[in-house]
């Protein structure tokens, strides 16, 4: 039977993720062929409820078609979605619209947990462990899941974990993240930026994720994870540190394409680095001395006197000196280029 849109009912739309490509190449099929599969639809009420077909529905609206062929299952709702989920089972459904579909089920219909796990073929806890799942992460996360703008295994894997801790984190993580359409990988280090950093570290997670990204796309893949001992943390900030100033080192090759005022407050900050650096030099040869001392190959040593220039490197006072204040400091070529 052919059926106006008019008289269709998308209440179970929000049950399916939207796939844009998939949807893409629906829509040219239509467009080429015209529908070969009708949906499928029950009647509630005084509508045809779609229970199978919603993308082929936005597709032929989008054509501006006036009718949608449609087949009716004469059978309550729950017990439709039910079987067309039974009938789908090779299809490869997220946790998400699984979660979905179980809490409509018991929510909406008033199936018990333990029935929906005989009607599945499936375990109680597994029925739990998924309603439990769209039910812990914020309605507007699961919204940007649902409408294809947040990666549904990215969500799982990181944004169930930060709402159950901390909800309005985890809407504040997201929302800054979504526009820019990251991959899962992307993703993942924005996360473990966030939490594991201090207050100014998600703040600029939040407002700049981009420069986040740029800033750890050369440290190792070994992120600090919270759970990580303190002597895992330490070196894992020491390969950071190390990676930053070889990017840094990298980019001023050419001038770093500064202008003349970026330049001073750029060497003010430099200032400041080699003060923070100096602290850990100091701090390093307290506590690692004697780790480096003695040892059988004749290593160097790590003494009150900070570390020695190697001999194919230049020694301090070889460089050259171009930030603004080297004048006051008595160093040749004091002025800014």
């Amino acid at each position: 039977m052919d059926l106006e849109f008019h008289q269709l009912e998308l209440r179970y739309e929000r049950l399916r993720l939207r796939q844009p490509a998939r949807e893409r190449r629906l829509l040219a099929s239509l467009a080429d062929a015209g529908q070969q599969m009708p949906i499928v639809v029950v009647i509630g009420g005084s509508a045809y409820v779609v229970v199978d077909g919603h993308k082929r529905v936005r597709c032929l609206r989008r054509l501006h078609r006036d009718t949608v062929a449609a087949v009716v299952w004469e059978m309550p709702e729950a017990e439709a979605l039910i079987f067309r989920q039974l009938l789908c089972a090779d299809a490869t459904d997220s946790a998400f619209e699984q979660g979905w579909l179980l809490r409509t089920l018991h929510d909406d219909h008033g199936l018990a947990l333990d029935a929906l796990a005989r009607r599945f073929d499936r375990s109680v806890s597994w029925v739990s462990r998924r309603v439990s799942l769209v039910r812990t992460l914020p309605e507007a996360v699961q919204q940007h899941v649902h409408d294809g703008r947040l990666v549904a295994h990215a969500a799982m894997k990181y944004f169930v974990p930060l709402a159950r801790a901390n909800a309005a984190d985890c809407v504040r993580l997201v929302e800054a993240i979504v526009p820019h359409r990251l991959s899962t990988r992307q993703i993942g280090r924005l996360y473990q930026a966030y939490v594991t950093g201090v207050e100014a570290t998600r703040e600029l997670v939040v407002t700049d994720p981009l420069l986040v990204l740029r800033v750890t796309d050369d440290t190792p893949p070994a992120t600090v994870r919270p759970e990580a001992s303190a002597p895992e943390a330490l070196l894992t900030d020491l390969h950071i540190v190390g990676a930053v100033a070889r990017r840094a080192a990298r980019r001023l090759q050419h001038g770093g394409g500064l202008l003349p005022s970026e330049r001073e407050r750029a060497w003010r900050l430099f200032d400041q680095v080699q003060m923070d650096f100096r602290d850990l030099q100091r701090r390093c040869e307290k506590e690692l001395c004697d780790a480096r001392s003695g040892t059988a190959h004749g290593d160097l040593e790590l003494t009150g006197e900070g570390p020695r220039d190697s001999p194919d490197r230049p020694r301090s006072r070889d460089l050259p000196w171009g930030g603004p204040e080297g004048a006051h400091r008595g160093q040749p070529n004091g002025a800014a280029d």
